[in-house]
């Protein structure tokens, strides 16, 4: 599919994935669009995701300059962090970082990008991230007792985060079921009105 027949929002995303520096700057320049729009075709993935996946510096400079937020998430809870440790991309990590990213968010299953580059074996990942996350908590921490506002919250995930929890099967749930299945078939308590 060609990019001018795609929405603005759609192109920027193919730009970036695609990597192409001068028509994400086009897209942008125009002023059309908006650099944080979720493709839910692609898990709510924004063009930031997809630079911090391809690895993209640049590209990452310039979303931000166009006010891209590094804290919006995809539909499991990934951040553009998330995807640079998956991938190795150390120079994203620390860009991030720079930005005062929360670069130790965790993800829908409490997963945080430090330990998404543990499971894909990004060690100079893992080595940054133990020395940033406490950076992060600290700046965090900092900003909070100056009462400077952080841009650390993507309010639809929260909404998003809230549906998926009350869809799913609770641990009590999975318990109680499994300690009816191991008592065996219940009997009614009241024999009285029986035949025997």
């Amino acid at each position: 599919m060609e990019l001018a027949k795609m929405s603005d929002m759609t192109k920027l995303h193919q730009a970036v994935a695609a990597g192409d520096y001068s028509l994400v700057k086009k897209i942008l320049k125009k002023g059309l669009c908006d650099p944080n729009y979720k493709d839910v075709d692609w898990n709510d993935r924004t063009p930031l995701h997809w630079a911090a996946i391809k690895g993209q510096m640049e590209v990452i400079r310039l979303l931000i300059e166009y006010g891209a937020r590094p804290c919006l998430v995809t539909s499991v809870g990934w951040t553009p962090a998330h995807f640079a440790a998956e991938a190795g991309h150390l120079n994203i990590l620390k860009t991030l970082h720079a930005l005062h990213a929360a670069i130790d968010a965790p993800d829908f299953f409490g997963d945080t990008p430090k330990r998404i580059a543990q499971i894909y074996g990004q060690k100079a990942c893992v080595a940054f991230l133990e020395k940033a996350e406490p950076e992060c908590q600290d700046h965090r921490c900092a900003a909070q007792q100056k009462g400077l506002p952080l841009d650390e919250r993507d309010e639809d995930w929260d909404a998003k985060k809230r549906e998926l929890e009350l869809s799913l099967p609770s641990l009590n749930q999975n318990m109680n079921k499994k300690n009816k299945k191991s008592r065996g078939p219940t009997r009614p308590s009241n024999t009285k009105g029986r035949r025997v």
